[in-house]
């Protein structure tokens, strides 16, 4: 299996910029078609455990926009073969000094492009 296959990486770099643009903006459409609609999907957050697209989708659209913006740092992206992929991110926020989140994401190439599958969000002190 080839790990980083370089334009497999790029597009997974863009499926995430995307994300990234989408969240802080607020944008819950995109937000939901770049996660696979399907009930197996989970998206661990810091507050709330969401099983299914059901569940990540009636999140996504009670939540308020604000404060939502943040400056990542530590990004790293492996992909292992033409399919699959993981992102980890850590993440700060203005609003919560002395505070680091945690950003992991599952990734796989789904016939209409990109999708996460599985996700995890957390902070910690740091």
């Amino acid at each position: 299996m080839e790990i980083d296959i370089p334009e497999v990486r790029a597009e997974v770099e863009a499926a995430f910029r995307r994300y990234e643009a989408a969240l802080v903006g607020n944008d819950v459409e995109t937000l939901e078609a770049l996660f696979h609609d399907d009930p197996r999907t989970i998206r661990y957050g810091a507050g709330e455990n969401l099983y299914g697209m059901d569940a990540i989708r009636a999140f996504r659209r009670a939540r308020s926009p604000q404060g939502l913006a943040r400056d990542l740092s530590d990004t790293v992206i492996t992909t292992y073969g033409r399919d699959v992929a993981v992102a980890m991110t850590l993440f700060r926020r203005a609003g919560t000094p002395g505070r680091v989140g945690r950003q992991s994401q599952t990734w796989i190439r789904l016939p209409e492009g990109w999708r996460v599958v599985a996700a995890h969000v957390s902070v910690i002190e740091g």
